[in-house]
């Protein structure tokens, strides 16, 4: 009877074996490289079965664009209008910031009041330790001839955070009051998230070309998510004891939300607004692609061209700003409420504004007599672009002796062949230990929606491509596994090895993904090994956060009963912390794909041959139908490892009792 029920629960035995979800996906890699053997298919999909999407949606494109209307009304005229409207914010930041209005007879907001305009807000919502952040910023861009540059990126932020604010919390309202909106908005802000920042950029360039309008649709649309969801998580957690106080002081739906929910939500809110604003600024950098000016297209040129000196000062400049826009509204979120305020003089709550105003109006006036007050002219600012280049290439002449092997050894013996093992494998032995996966952790509903993202671009002529892509994130999220839950567990054993790995942590959030592509270029130049260097900073942070979680929400009174009961520190790790931290440490690995995925599609910008470049060049060729599928074969990999992993941890989870 034990043999029996053993067998029946995937026991010992062979038969129990093949029970088991490894058994299973044994199976059917057995049986995918068996038909590879005598059906050529099964390892490329047969040519004259190859669906031409690619050229379908290249022609409902061009019938967009030239024929369709809508009401009578020619698309294209509702593009260009939407256009021209969205158009308008972007056009009068830039009048403020770049080049100042012939109209209304006024130049560009002066650099110096600009930099004493972010230096009062730094020091108003922060104080001194924030606002010389924000001073050493404004004047690292201005004497190192960034200034306009800054500005130009910073007038498409402008525009879009205010637009991805206010769409996202409308959303999360309307989600938290109507179980349709939820059951129509929640699965697509998921597929949003998982969608890398690269694939938003083909569709909105295919109907608004290239320039600032696609920039700003492309920043919002990525953007607005995390508001949106930030909105749904504060107004979720509301005390019901707050709300039902609201109404019984007899207020209305629309009081009780905007008096009583939205209030409370504040700190959430603003998490969402800091969410927004990072994200924004991230995107502009990247939207360099689809013709968007500013400090993204510097160095995006600076990065092809090999100007590694160039390309540090850009992103440093970049960097800076993002991690001042960071510590603002983060500041701003933790701000207390001074009370005190109401009861003192006009002048006394709004000192901050009267001395911006004193120093604009000033600002202009000098600037008439004395024009590096309005922008400092190029003899006046500094380039360390050049030596930079020329100590680079002396690092490189000394370092080549050791990089060079090391580069070269864990090409040829680990990336290649993982490589061509992933371009081997038969596409049925995929798509079956897909299935068989997905099947065995999410029931039919996840084996439908994996399967047919797997298959879509197998039968649409995309599997090198796409194998190209899972391998260099395959390789990445190991190598960030190996480095991050080490670190994670260092982290939740060591207070102060917590307070400074999470504080780097921190930092290395705030930088834009174009930034971790300047150490990976200037050291190993292009190839896979740079992308794999590119992508682990940028991916590593999550395992260690989810790690350091997992660990650290342990319940003490488990510790301390395994300790009471004779168990060693390293069994306590390997037999208790980590099996019941494992859900949370398995969110961060599905974070840590997702991140890698997002930034595989980056390092197509330094030479990966992947989906990546697919869309890249399928941008600079204007071949949009390509770039469209391909942003979308991009985010369904990202779908299928989400929703494997997330199946995983759930069902874990409900194992453990955890819910």
């Amino acid at each position: 009877m034990e043999e029996v029920s053993q067998i029946r629960h995937g026991g010992a035995g062979p038969t129990g074996f093949f029970h088991s979800m490894a058994g299973q996906i044994a199976l059917v890699a057995v049986f995918g490289v068996a038909l590879s053997l005598v059906w050529p298919g099964a390892t490329r999909w047969p040519t004259g079965w190859v669906i031409p999407a690619e050229f379908w949606v290249t022609d409902y494109i061009t019938w967009l664009k030239g024929d369709a209307s809508i009401f009578g009304v020619p698309f294209k005229d509702i593009t260009r209008a939407f256009g021209e409207f969205l158009e308008a914010p972007v056009n009068w930041s830039d009048y403020l910031l770049v080049r100042g209005s012939d109209t209304l007879g006024l130049d560009q907001v002066p650099w110096v009041a600009v930099s004493a305009g972010m230096v009062i807000l730094a020091h108003w919502v922060g104080g001194w330790r924030l606002a010389a952040l924000a001073l050493s910023t404004c004047l690292y861009l201005a004497f190192f001839h960034l200034w306009k540059d800054s500005m130009r990126t910073m007038t498409i932020v402008i525009a879009a955070v205010p637009m991805a604010v206010l769409i996202g919390l409308g959303l999360g309202v309307w989600v938290t009051r109507s179980k349709r909106a939820a059951a129509v908005f929640m699965p697509m802000f998921d597929l949003m998230q998982a969608t890398p920042h690269l694939a938003y950029l083909p569709p909105v360039a295919a109907l608004f070309s290239f320039g600032s309008v696609s920039a700003l649709i492309a920043t919002v649309v990525f953007a607005m998510p995390p508001m949106a969801r930030c909105t749904i998580l504060g107004l979720q957690s509301v005390s019901p004891e707050i709300v039902e106080s609201g109404r019984m002081s007899g207020c209305t739906g629309r009081q009780l939300l905007w008096k009583v929910a939205l209030p409370s939500a504040k700190r959430t809110l603003m998490l969402g607004v800091n969410q927004v604003v990072m994200q924004t600024f991230a995107m502009v950098v990247i939207c360099s692609i689809v013709g968007a000016s500013g400090l993204g297209q510097k160095l995006l040129y600076s990065l092809q061209q090999l100007k590694v000196g160039a390309a540090i000062e850009q992103g440093l400049a970049i960097t800076l700003i993002a991690i001042v826009l960071d510590r603002i509204t983060q500041a701003y979120a933790d701000r207390p409420v001074d009370y005190e305020l109401r009861e003192k003089s006009w002048l006394a709550r709004h000192r901050h504004a009267v001395i911006f105003l004193v120093i604009l109006v000033v600002s202009y006036v000098v600037a008439e007599f004395y024009r590096p007050v309005e922008l400092l002219p190029r003899k006046m600012t500094i380039s360390f672009g050049g030596e930079m280049d020329s100590a680079i290439r002396a690092f490189n002449v000394a370092a080549f002796p050791y990089l060079n092997p090391v580069r070269d050894w864990v090409t040829v013996w680990i990336l290649l062949p993982i490589r061509d093992f992933c371009l081997w494998l038969p596409w049925p032995t995929f798509v079956g230990a897909i299935a068989v996966a997905a099947w065995r952790l999410g029931g039919w509903s996840v084996l439908i929606l994996c399967v047919t993202l797997v298959m879509s671009f197998i039968v649409t002529g995309f599997w090198v491509e796409a194998m190209k892509t899972t391998y260099l994130v395959f390789v990445s999220t190991l190598l960030c596994l190996a480095i991050g839950i080490p670190i994670g567990i260092w982290c939740a054993r060591s207070d102060p090895v917590a307070k400074i790995a999470l504080s780097i942590c921190d930092t290395l959030q705030t930088f834009p993904s174009f930034i971790y592509l300047i150490p990976a270029i200037m050291l190993f130049r292009v190839g896979d090994f740079a992308n794999v260097v590119a992508i682990i900073p940028y991916a590593t942070v999550p395992a260690i956060r989810y790690t350091y979680l997992g660990l650290k929400r342990i319940p003490p009174v488990t510790v301390e009963a395994s300790i009471a009961n004779g168990a060693t520190r390293r069994q306590l790790l390997w037999k208790v912390q980590m099996p019941i931290a494992l859900p949370e440490i398995m969110l961060g690995v599905n974070q840590t794909i997702m991140m890698a995925l997002a930034m595989t599609a980056i390092t197509a910008l330094i030479g990966s041959t992947d989906l990546g470049q697919e869309v890249v060049r399928a941008i600079s060729t204007q071949n949009f139908g390509r770039g469209i599928l391909c942003g979308f074969f991009i985010a369904a990999l990202g779908i299928v490892g989400d929703r494997l992993i997330g199946a995983w941890a759930a069902k874990r989870r409900a194992e453990l009792g955890m819910g």
